[in-house]
């Protein structure tokens, strides 16, 4: 946005200062993830760039896409006969996609339950009539205060008691449980914008209270609903915590199976999947961004 032509060269100095802080802080925050880009496309197997992997030659003035393939997200894939011949085999297992398909079926699960519940005590603690409403609120996003190696004995001491250690269903309901105060919060934001008046209206009308929420309530907060529930799905499948702690051989997940990668086996796999939950993020984080402002829309506000 320009400057009004009444600021003074002090005011336009700060600025342009301002401004090159903030893109020196947003490059020190991307540097990471722009290195990592390329590097997952590497042929090399080594963690680091190589003379091969020069994308522009002066001298000659031509591309060179020498260093550059897609041999480790085939490994990530599971196309072990396609880079067999590369010298990749001992670097290419199914363990990869089996810990895709965990994430997504434990991620899927738990943002359902999450969203569920999360809903449901955001609408009672929205009530002002509900006793002890702050201390309740309190204890719904405990998780998200807690420190998570906290959380992660705690829930590996409980599930052990109850034989819910090593099993799938441990795992959605401890990342359930991750996810519900981002439901609660989302779905809490939404509902202080919410007109009671619609619903007295509706009553008067003859509607029942599960009629009146499905048709009037639930439409308006569902952009909360749901922007809780991406924040769910993004914790789910980014957690390796209590995966460490609850799962057992069996239930490696994504990020745990990069974290056995990092420590046992240094394979440029990790970079081709990071730099898939790199663009998924993205994605998520840019659905996130459409679902506010069409929230602010709704509630007749113009969106910034």
């Amino acid at each position: 946005m320009a400057l009004p032509s009444y600021t003074t060269k002090g005011q336009r100095a700060w600025h342009f200062s301002y401004l090159t802080f903030c893109g020196l802080v947003l490059f020190f925050l991307v540097a990471p993830l722009v290195v990592v880009i390329p590097l997952s496309f590497s042929n090399s197997p080594y963690l680091q760039f190589v003379p091969e992997m020069t994308f522009f030659s002066f001298d000659t003035w031509s591309f060179n896409f020498d260093g550059y393939g897609t041999r480790w997200y085939k490994a990530l894939f599971g196309m072990c006969d396609a880079i067999e011949n590369a010298g990749a085999s001992t670097m290419c297992n199914d363990r990869w996609m089996i810990g895709i398909k965990n994430s997504i079926i434990i991620a899927i699960f738990a943002t359902f339950f999450a969203s569920t519940l999360g809903t449901l005590a955001a609408l009672g603690l929205s009530n002002p009539h509900m006793p002890f409403n702050r201390a309740i609120m309190a204890l719904m996003i405990s998780p998200m205060i807690v420190p998570l190696i906290i959380t992660a004995s705690g829930m590996f001491f409980f599930f052990a008691k109850v034989n819910l250690v090593a099993t799938l269903t441990g795992l959605i309901i401890a990342h359930t449980i991750l996810g519900i105060p981002f439901v609660v919060i989302t779905v809490t934001a939404s509902l202080s914008g919410f007109d009671n008046n619609l619903l007295r209206a509706a009553s008067s009308l003859g509607g029942t209270p599960i009629r009146n929420f499905f048709k009037i309530q639930a439409p308006l907060i569902a952009p909360g609903v749901i922007s809780g529930g991406l924040f769910a799905f993004i914790t789910s499948f980014d957690e390796v915590v209590i995966v460490l702690f609850v799962g057992g051989p069996a239930q490696y997940t994504l990020p745990r199976q990069m974290w056995s990668g990092i420590r046992n086996e240094i394979s440029p796999t990790i970079l081709a999947a990071a730099t898939i939950l790199v663009i998924f993020s993205i994605l998520l984080l840019g659905t996130l961004e459409w679902l506010r402002r069409r929230s602010e829309r709704n509630r007749g506000v113009t969106p910034s």
